[in-house]
């Protein structure tokens, strides 16, 4: 800056391999990421490199002097630097006139400028002590004054270290982990019985996210991923670890905010997805001929979120399940679908309804299975201009809620990979199920209105919703749906949808006057 004064800073960077190994910096700047002035003498050496003398190490350079040359330059050596050097060269030379010294037992001398040998490991320099100082300042600071947002970006860099293979990446993430177990608010709150701030719990689910990338990533050696595994366990064994659904008390927190509600949920998300282009890049390599990376991460985001999985018992872990199924399927809804890419959901939808107990949309599934309302809708309306039949097919099988069934279908038991639902005669705690119960409502709204002036399809329709759905606050609003979508004022009165609402309508009144008079017979017994 013009109004700062000029300082000249003295910079050391050793290299390794194309890879800096250790920085220092005599302007005292106590940073993870390397200082202004580290950075200008890598850019000057990258772009200038023949400005930049290269020399041999010192100790091929010793090797060549004769005593005469040795004699000077260690008291040239003294003299420019004797208030600094002076202590240390008196000392070393009296270890040396000394027989018995411990130098003396070792063959030759440690060269700095030698660098390492091939087999030593070599990376990227990090100041172990400033990361933990670091984050141990931001989590002190309980999420203010930007705080979170400082721990979101040394996340991120732990990210692009794993993207690059840097091993500096599980090192990083480690120094994190500990100043995260060593946070004195975990005592405090298990002790307590209260549950963690909101911007807490997602600062350790990205915690939780990064160290699956470590422990999954397939270029890691056998040795690191048992000395990781190790750590886990120590960490997880840990009585102030905190617990998957991260609550340890008996509040509830109000989902109502948390998750999406409604129709407006994805808006029975793409206001913010930024526009990107996604292309097919081409890899030869063990792919089949038309796959690209593209068609690859499309099929196992599907395969993702069509497997079936039993609902978490914890209140945390069952919003993170909604949380995480709706963030995918944005990301998916950012990608125009091609023919290629509808082969692929074709094909997946196919291997989904035929899946067997690995498929969440299988004949049979577990009754505390996770609903498949909100991936349904996503592929019904992908499905719908290409295949119809195999969209309608997919929505309606999606449309069960076995965890409100008194009783769940038997399955068929002649078919070996079929496995029959387990129905204990209890109700589980779903925190969630509002949110689940809303999604199967837009469900059956968005087939409804896909159905219009198709009687087969909208009696079917009709039929899935008087089944499966349990709520008469959602039956009244589909009852409306259906009205509105039949008196559209640019077209004539859709008749068969005017009689979906009165079927729905009636369904809810009916319902009404059965609660009626079990409450007046209730009372009259009283």
């Amino acid at each position: 800056m013009q109004s700062e004064p000029e300082t000249v800073c003295n910079v050391a960077i050793s290299f390794d391999r194309c890879k800096i190994t250790s920085v220092t910096c005599s302007c005292g700047n106590k940073d993870i990421f390397y200082c202004a002035h580290v950075v200008a003498l890598s850019l000057y050496r990258i772009r200038k490199p023949d400005q930049v003398k290269l020399h041999l190490p010192i100790s091929e350079t010793l090797f060549q002097m004769n005593r005469d040359q040795l004699q000077k330059f260690v008291q040239y050596l003294i003299t420019v630097h004797h208030t600094e050097v002076l202590p240390t060269a008196q000392k070393l030379a009296d270890e040396i006139l000394s027989q018995n010294s411990e130098i003396n037992q070792v063959h030759g001398a440690p060269d700095p400028t030698a660098g390492a040998s091939i087999d030593d490991e070599n990376c990227w320099h990090l100041d172990e002590e400033q990361v933990q100082e670091q984050v141990k300042l931001f989590l002190s600071q309980g999420g203010y004054h930007g705080s979170g947002k400082q721990l979101n970006l040394l996340f991120a860099k732990v990210r692009e270290m794993l993207k690059m293979r840097d091993s500096n990446g599980a090192r990083m993430l480690t120094l994190i982990t500990e100043q995260f177990m060593a946070d004195p608010r975990l005592s405090l709150w298990r002790q307590q019985g209260t549950t963690m701030t909101d911007k807490y719990r997602q600062l350790w689910d990205e915690l939780g996210a990064l160290w699956m990338c470590i422990v999954l990533n397939p270029h890691c050696k056998l040795e690191q991923k048992v000395s990781w595994l190790t750590q886990l366990r120590k960490w997880n064994g840990m009585d102030v670890c905190p617990w998957e659904d991260g609550n340890h008390g008996n509040e509830l927190p109000n989902l109502t905010n948390a998750l999406p509600q409604g129709a407006n949920a994805n808006q029975e998300n793409l206001g913010q997805c930024k526009t990107l282009e996604y292309q097919h890049l081409p890899a030869h390599k063990f792919l089949e001929e038309g796959e690209s990376y593209l068609t690859l991460a499309v099929e196992v985001a599907l395969i993702g979120l069509g497997q079936q999985r039993i609902m978490p018992d914890g209140l945390y872990a069952q919003e993170k399940v909604c949380r995480n199924e709706e963030q995918l399927i944005s990301k998916l809804q950012e990608i125009e679908l091609d023919d290629t890419l509808v082969k692929i959901f074709r094909k997946q939808a196919v291997f989904l309804l035929e899946g067997g107990p690995y498929s969440g949309l299988g004949e049979v599934i577990h009754r505390e299975s996770v609903p498949m309302h909100t991936f349904a809708k996503y592929l019904f309306t992908s499905l719908l201009p290409h295949d119809a039949e195999l969209a309608y097919k997919t929505a309606l099988r999606a449309m069960r809620l076995l965890v409100l069934e008194s009783t769940a279908p038997s399955g068929d038991l002649s078919r070996p990979h079929h496995i029959a639902s387990v129905v204990p005669n209890r109700y589980p705690r779903w925190f969630t199920l509002s949110h689940i119960e809303s999604q199967q409502c837009e469900l059956a709204s968005t087939m409804l209105t896909a159905a219009k002036g198709d009687v087969r399809r909208l009696e079917t329709v009709l039929e899935s919703i008087q089944k499966n759905i349990h709520s008469s606050s959602h039956i009244f609003k589909l009852a409306q749906d259906a009205f509105k979508i039949a008196t559209l004022m640019d077209s004539l009165p859709d008749i068969t949808l005017l009689k979906v609402s009165l079927e729905l309508g009636l369904q809810v009144f009916s319902s009404f006057v059965v609660i009626i008079i079990e409450e007046r017979d209730f009372l009259q017994c009283w």
